[in-house]
This record gives C-alpha cells, structure tokens and sequence, in this order.
C-alpha cells in the first residue's frame, strides 16, 4: 500500500482508513461513474477535490491493451504527472493525498486530493469573450506564447496529457486587464485534468501530434489568425519560422490534418446545418 498525506491532513487523518474515509465522505459531486467519483470538499474552511478511483475491471484493461494502449488504473498517473509538472515550473493543481492499495489492476483502489483553484475561467471560456469584445493584440499574443511555452516544456521532458484542449486550462478571472495593458507576466494558466498523462522518457511524435492537434482544434472558433499559428510555431520549437516548417514538416502537417478531423467531427455530432 502506498500513503501520502501534507502534514495537516495527516494530523486529522493518519489513525483512520483514508481509503474508507474518501468513499463514504458526502461533498458535491462533480462526477459519480462506476470506478470513480469525483467531489468537493471543505477542510479546515478550505475547499479541495478528490478523485477516488474504485477498479477499472478486467473488461476495461483488456480493451486498452487490445488497442495497444497502457490502460489508466487509477489516481498514479495523475499524481505522478502533477509531481512532474511541479518540478517542471508548470503550473497545475497542488496535490496534497495520494493513496493505493490492492495488487489486483482490476480491483485496485486509489484516490488523489488536491487544493481547489478557485475564482478560475478556463481558457475556453476566456477566448467565448471573445467573440463579444475581441482581446487586444498583447493578450492574444500573452496566449499565444503561453500555450507555446507549456506545451514545449511538457512535450520536450515527455510528456502528454491526452485531453489537451482550452478546457483544461485554468486562468484567475479578473487579470486580463493588466495583460491587455502590455504585462504579459500577470498571465497564469493552469493545466489540470492529468487522469490520461503520460510520462516517458522521450515523447514519440504522434503524441505530440495527439496534443498539438487538441490544442489546435480547440482555438480554431475564437480567432487565432494564421499568424498566430506561426507565432506558435516559433516560440515551441525554438526555430525560424523557416527552420521549423522545413525541419518538421510532417509534424505541423499531421497536426494540422488531424485537428481539422477533430472539427469536423464535432460539426457531425453538433448537427451543423451546412455540413
């Protein structure tokens, strides 16, 4: 069995089954499935989530390995992934209890708790603003050159997050105004959401492609110009422009190709009239 608790929860917590505590504690519920819930909390007049992770079952593992996929057990990936990305400088949510136990991959039960980011839009809602009262250029840019800088951090120390679309980005509402003013620093966004991340040792290009499309198909409603797409491709590869449309062509192709898929397919399922 694996535990972890910050000293304050550990103080109230250590002499109970943390595991049996988080399965019959009551708390709003955002997300109730059959191998896992996901509520809110209070403690100490602070507000933190917990994710607890019941077994995935032999069905669902066997599915994913049939498509040559690591089935996610359960709340490691997150933990691991969110330790990483602390130590990386990215921003993300604190985590603050870990636990595991059981040998069995089907049965095993785990959960995570982690602080509450509070007073957040996400970057989907920001950019739906947008479509109202249009950004000024520096925070588009701020945007821009933020999104490049995580996913390039992410990506060159291997890792993806697999969901990696606007809604999962956190901003604290209310700070734009010094951006729009030139302070590209006031900008944070936070990346949460890490069930799926992966962490290898070097990150393969589809996976990159897998992230690099979400991230493209999720901005392609809120006015990005090709520009800023080039702006993009710069400041996450390091290059000229010149250099990385040359050295990785078939990088920003499939990206492309694939994001436009994601588009499409969402203009299906939303019974878009002129599709």
């Amino acid at each position: 069995m694996t535990l972890f608790l910050r000293d304050d929860f550990k103080r109230t917590w250590q002499s109970q089954d943390v595991f049996r505590l988080l399965n019959t504690m009551e708390g709003e519920t955002f997300r109730d499935l059959e191998a896992r819930r996901t509520f809110r909390f209070e403690f100490q007049d602070k507000g933190f989530f917990a994710k607890v992770h019941k077994g995935v079952g032999w069905k669902e593992i066997v599915e994913n390995l049939l498509r040559f996929r690591k089935p996610v057990l359960g709340a490691r990936n997150e933990w691991d992934a969110l330790n990483k990305l602390h130590a990386l400088g990215i921003d993300t949510m604190t985590p603050v209890a870990f636990g595991e136990r059981g040998n069995n991959p089907a049965s095993q039960q785990s959960f995570l708790v982690t602080e509450e980011l509070s007073n957040m839009l996400s970057l989907e809602e920001l950019c739906e603003q947008w479509q109202d009262k249009p950004p000024t250029i520096q925070l588009k840019r701020a945007v821009v050159d933020k999104l490049a800088d995580i996913s390039r951090t992410l990506h060159n120390n291997g890792i993806n997050h697999r969901d990696y679309y606007f809604c999962h980005f956190l901003t604290p509402a209310g700070s734009f105004e010094a951006i729009s003013k030139g302070d590209k620093a006031a900008l944070r966004l936070y990346l949460i959401d890490l069930h799926r991340a992966r962490i290898r040792h070097s990150l393969p290009a589809r996976w990159r492609i897998k992230d690099l499309s979400g991230l493209y198909y999720s901005a392609m409603d809120y006015g990005f110009t090709q520009r800023d797409i080039y702006r993009f491709i710069k400041r996450y590869t390091g290059q000229s422009l010149k250099e990385a449309l040359h050295n990785d062509v078939a990088l920003w192709k499939k990206t492309e190709e694939k994001a436009k898929k994601l588009y499409a397919r969402m203009i299906r399922k939303a019974g878009h009239p002129n599709y």
